[in-house]
C-alpha cells in the first residue's frame, strides 16, 4: 500500500493538513511578537520585564504548536516554560528586582528566542511551494532573529561593569532593541554605537546573519515559486 500523500514526515516535524491554519498560527505568532516588542521598547532601564516575558514565552510554545515538533518536544517546551513563566509571575508579584533574576530572566529569553527560529526554519525546509504561509513564516524567524540578538546585547549589559552604548546614550531594553534591528538591517544610523570589542564582534555577527538570512530567504521564495510552476506529469 502507498503512503498517503502529505503523509511525509521529516526530522520530527509534519506539515500541517491545512495550509490555512499554518498560516493563521503564523500570523497570531506575529501578533504576540509585536506585544511582546511593545513590552520590551517601554522598559526605561536594562532590567527584562516579567510581562514581557511571559509574553515571549507563550510565542515560543506557540510556535512549537504551529511547527508542528515532535510530541515530546511539545510536552518537554510545556514543561520548561511553564516553569520559567511561574517564577517570572512570582517575581512580578513580589515585586523582585534582584540582578541574578534580570540575569536569569534575560538568559532565558534569549534561549527561547535562539530555539523558536530554527523549529521555524527547520518546518518549512520541509514544505514546498510559495505561499501565504511560507512568507509570514519568513518574517517571523526574521523578527525572533532580531530579538534573540536585543537579549545578546542585553544579557552583556548586565553582565558588563560598562554601559553597552557609552555614557552618551541609555543603556536601556528599548535602545537594544533598536539597535538590534538597525544592525540585522545593516541600516545603521550612527545614534547608537556599541563601545567594546566584545559588543562590537556580535553586531557584526549580527549583520552578517541578517544577510545569510535573507539571501537564504529570497532562495527559499523563489524555490517556492519554481515549484508551483511546474505541472506534474500524469504517470
Amino acid at each position: 500500500m502507498s503512503e498517503p500523500s502529505g503523509a511525509h514526515v521529516r526530522a520530527g516535524f509534519a506539515a500541517p493538513a491545512d495550509p490555512r491554519r499554518g498560516a493563521l498560527g503564523y500570523a497570531a505568532v506575529l501578533a504576540l511578537l509585536i506585544v511582546s516588542y511593545g513590552l520590551c521598547a517601554a522598559q526605561p532601564g536594562t532590567v527584562p520585564s516579567p510581562w514581557a516575558f511571559l509574553a515571549m514565552l507563550v510565542t515560543v510554545a506557540i510556535v512549537f504548536r504551529v511547527t508542528r515538533a515532535h510530541a515530546l518536544v511539545q510536552r518537554v517546551s510545556w514543561v520548561v516554560l511553564s516553569a520559567a513563566g511561574l517564577a517570572a509571575l512570582l517575581a512580578a508579584f513580589f515585586a523582585t528586582d534582584s540582578p541574578a533574576l534580570a540575569v536569569a530572566l534575560s538568559a532565558a529569553s534569549m534561549i527561547a528566542l535562539l530555539v523558536a527560529p530554527w523549529a521555524i526554519i527547520a518546518h518549512q525546509v520541509t514544505r514546498r511551494g510559495l505561499d501565504v504561509e511560507a512568507l509570514l513564516a519568513a518574517v517571523t524567524a526574521y523578527i525572533l532573529v532580531g530579538m534573540f540578538f536585543a537579549f545578546v546585547y542585553n544579557l552583556l549589559s548586565l553582565l558588563l561593569p560598562t554601559p553597552l552604548f557609552g555614557d552618551a546614550a541609555n543603556d536601556s531594553l528599548g535602545n537594544q532593541l533598536f539597535f538590534s534591528f538597525t544592525a540585522l538591517t545593516t541600516t545603521g544610523y550612527g545614534n547608537l554605537v556599541p563601545v567594546g570589542p566584545g559588543v562590537q564582534a556580535v553586531a557584526i555577527a549580527e549583520g552578517i546573519t541578517g544577510q545569510l538570512f535573507l539571501i537564504t530567504a529570497v532562495a527559499r521564495i523563489m524555490r517556492g515559486a519554481s515549484a508551483q510552476r511546474i505541472t506534474p506529469t500524469p504517470a
